[in-house]
Formats: structure tokens, C-alpha cells, sequence
């Protein structure tokens, strides 16, 4: 019998990733990176993500990208074509946190919806008919939050309102049925549409946010990089070719109460 470990593999694969500089970002660069992917990163902020690439092995093009602005996106779609052929994977990373709290204004949200909605649908039409459009198809994992599947947990946030962010619990929670909708669409032409729901990333947190939110994980902490990038790369990889339009959790059971 066939071993089924080269399955999980991603090198040589060209992989592109939005918003590759923030805490998510990061990690997720860094693995695809060093999983042996060829990496295309796009982000507006394109000075931190050459900065971010250059913590990182392996083969990385830095890319230029705002996705609320069609033009842009369209630009991007057209540049992976014609410098790189064709693209294995997309992983839908950015994201725009333009509201401050529970009481951020009408426009903040609205700048928040020209990333995070309209920015996610451009996405998904131009480099999921890229991908359409090739023989092998490809595989989209988006990038979302457990706060897409929840509400916010007061005795979490307590004396921290500035992290009841209402635009953020939004636009996730579309993200995960935009991915169904997707998945829908581009499944017969042999693009997978998947979504990642991600916990809480350690990062130098407030220590008594970091015991409220370790109190409520069945594992008793919050997750490293490298266990969210796993996931990513397992959607990614020959191994999820039977799955499409899921939402894989990854919080170390926060959601699972």
C-alpha cells in the first residue's frame, strides 16, 4: 500500500497568502515557507511584510495588494498568471481592524466592510476563476475566527471593552458561509473552498487576559503559531482533496462548551 505521508506535502507548490505581516500572518508565512511552498505574500503594507519575509526561509515574493480596491486585485490576479503559471493554493489572511471598540463609529465599519466583505468577494471571483481555469484546480483556505462562530464572553472581555469589537464578529461569521457559498460554486471545477476558524494566538498578551482565556480552552492555554499553520497546510495539501466548503476549528476547544 502507497504510503499517504507525501499527500500532507506542499513543496513545489505555489501558494499565495494575503496580509502576511501581522500575528497570524507571520506564523502562517514562516510555515508555508518552510514547508518547501513557493510563496507569494500581498499585502498594503508592503515594507513590514519584506520585513516578515526576511525572518523566514525558503522562497518568498513580496506583492503589493489592497483588496477593497478591485484594480488591485485584478493586478495581482494577473501577475501570479503570467510571472508564476500556476497557483496551487490562496490563503485568505488579511484582514482590516479599523473599529476601536463596542462604540467605533458608522464609518470605521464601513472601512472595516471595503477589506473584510467586499475585499474577500474579490478575492474569491478573480483567483478562484484563476484557478478554475486551470487544469489541476487549486485550494482556497480562508482565514477565519472562533468569534465567527460565537459571541463575545463578558467574563473574558471584562475591563477590556476596547476588544468588543463589533465589525470583527461580523465579517467572520460571513466569512465561514461565504466559504460554503464558494465551495458551491467552484467545487465541480476542482477547487476546494475551506475555512479555518482560529483561536487565540498567544502574543504578549495582558496576563490576566491570558488566565481568563486559558480558564475557558480544554487545553488550558492559547495556541502557538505553528498549530494554526497545520491546519492551513493539511487544506492545502493533496490530503483535504475530498474536502470542501468546512470550517476547521482550531482552538484548543474554547468553542466545544
Amino acid at each position: 500500500m502507497d504510503s499517504a505521508l507525501p499527500n500532507f506535502s506542499i513543496s513545489g507548490k505555489t501558494i499565495l497568502i494575503t496580509g502576511g505581516a501581522g500575528k497570524y500572518g507571520r506564523a502562517l508565512l514562516s510555515a508555508l515557507s518552510a514547508a518547501g511552498a513557493r510563496v507569494i505574500a500581498a499585502s498594503r503594507n508592503r515594507d513590514a511584510l519584506e520585513k516578515a519575509a526576511e525572518q523566514c526561509e525558503g522562497e518568498i515574493h513580496v506583492e503589493t495588494l489592497d483588496q477593497s480596491e478591485e484594480a488591485s486585485v485584478i493586478n495581482l490576479c494577473n501577475t501570479v498568471r503570467d510571472r508564476f503559471g500556476n497557483l496551487d493554493g490562496l490563503v485568505n489572511n488579511a484582514v482590516s481592524r479599523t473599529m476601536k471598540g463596542l462604540h467605533g463609529s458608522a464609518e470605521q465599519w464601513d472601512e472595516s466592510m471595503a477589506v473584510n466583505a467586499r475585499g474577500m468577494l474579490l478575492m474569491h471571483r478573480h483567483f478562484g476563476e484563476l484557478m478554475a481555469a486551470q487544469e489541476t484546480g487549486g485550494s482556497i483556505v480562508n482565514i477565519g475566527s472562533i468569534y465567527g462562530m460565537t459571541g463575545p464572553s463578558t467574563a473574558l472581555y471584562d475591563d477590556l471593552e476596547a476588544n468588543l469589537i463589533p465589525d470583527y464578529y461580523f465579517h467572520k461569521a460571513g466569512l465561514i458561509n461565504l466559504t460554503r457559498f464558494y465551495a458551491g460554486v467552484y467545487g465541480r471545477k476542482k477547487v476546494r473552498v475551506n475555512c479555518v476558524s482560529a483561536g487565540g494566538l498567544f502574543s504578549g498578551q495582558a496576563p490576566d487576559f491570558v488566565d481568563r482565556y486559558n480558564a475557558q480552552t480544554f487545553l488550558g492555554r492559547m495556541a502557538e503559531g505553528k498549530e494554526l499553520a497545520g491546519p492551513v497546510i493539511f487544506l492545502l495539501s493533496q490530503s483535504a482533496s475530498y474536502l470542501t466548503g468546512e470550517n476547521l476549528v482550531a482552538d484548543g476547544g474554547f468553542s466545544a462548551h
